[in-house]
């Protein structure tokens, strides 16, 4: 069978958020019975652009695949490759950046499960960009959140993605959510779940901000250089979980900043031991999860999209 090829058109008609949240919270649960391997994110630069490659094998699917992606002072461009493990043949070519949004918002809607109660219905979040969408989706597909405060600062942004976002959720989830701008990051910080998903290099709310009882989902950067949470939350946290420990050392600003005096990698937990019950979770306290993004997500996401695809009969095929 000739490979498929998929658009971002495609990608956005096929994913939604039940889609992608089967498929990462599957990896994780494959990669604590070690079916998975997940290489880091390498980096290769060159005058006016970066290109970024990661990979994993995904042995509980029977296929192999890779990230690779660009950025220029103009944007970014994300391929999704996938082959079969058994003959290396290649099976999807996808243009992932909407791939990529949801895969991100799934794996923080694992560690939303898996990190706090139940009943917990209030989010804040730290960003009105393209992430913090799928991130806000994600939050309202696991817990029946009633109310949720976004903080970026544009006043102009933050105010469009509310009104924005309270249509798409109620359009999505069939059930009205509150969506409300704040004026200061504190009001969203002082949320039972905080998430931050923004550019910054430096942390976007006080620590005090907090709740003691707050699980802090900071998505925003993979590189060592920043850090969105600061170094006394990691300090103050009772659990630091990560979506893979190995690439965490290398890329969670907000971990390798803290290791400096706040913080031992020692207590750093994965979020698949979490999701398979070998690592418990301390009921109380600040936790944190701290999420730098993983091939193997794409390639679980990837996976699933192309089965997808081939039912419904949409995409291209390829001449090999």
């Amino acid at each position: 069978m000739s490979a498929t090829y998929l658009s971002e058109t495609d990608v956005a008609d096929l994913v939604d958020m039940p889609l992608a949240l089967a498929a990462v919270e599957g990896m994780f649960a494959a990669f604590a019975r070690g079916e998975v391997e997940n290489v880091p994110r390498a980096r290769a630069k060159g005058p006016g652009i970066v290109l970024h490659s990661m990979s994993a094998t995904a042995g509980y699917l029977g296929v192999v695949g890779w990230k690779n992606y660009t950025t220029t002072r103009t944007g970014a461009k994300f391929l999704v490759g996938v082959h079969a493990s058994d003959s290396g043949e290649l099976i999807a070519l996808i243009e992932a950046d909407r791939l990529g949004q949801f895969r991100t918002g799934a794996a923080t809607a694992v560690a939303i499960r898996y990190m706090t109660a139940p009943e917990v219905d209030r989010v804040g979040l730290i960003g009105a960009g393209w992430q913090a969408e799928t991130q806000l989706l994600a939050a309202c597909t696991v817990r029946p959140i009633r109310e949720a405060i976004v903080y970026s600062r544009s006043a102009e942004r933050r105010g469009e993605f509310a009104a924005r976002m309270e249509r798409e959720l109620a359009a999505k989830l069939r059930r009205a959510i509150r969506v409300r701008a704040a004026d200061e990051p504190g009001e969203a910080a002082a949320m039972r779940i905080v998430i931050t998903a923004t550019t910054s290099r430096e942390p976007v709310f006080a620590a005090d901000a907090l709740a003691a009882d707050a699980l802090v989902c900071a998505v925003g950067s993979n590189w060592a250089n920043k850090a969105e949470v600061a170094a006394e939350v990691v300090a103050r946290a009772s659990a630091v979980v990560c979506d893979q420990v190995a690439a965490c050392r290398t890329e969670a600003g907000e971990l390798i900043q803290a290791a400096a005096g706040h913080f031992d990698w020692g207590r750093a937990v994965e979020l698949a031991d979490v999701v398979a019950g070998k690592t418990a979770i301390p009921p109380s306290g600040v936790r944190l999860f701290k999420s730098v993004g993983l091939a193997a997500e794409d390639v679980a996401l990837a996976f699933s999209l192309v089965q997808l695809a081939r039912e419904r009969g949409v995409g291209q095929s390829l001449p090999f």
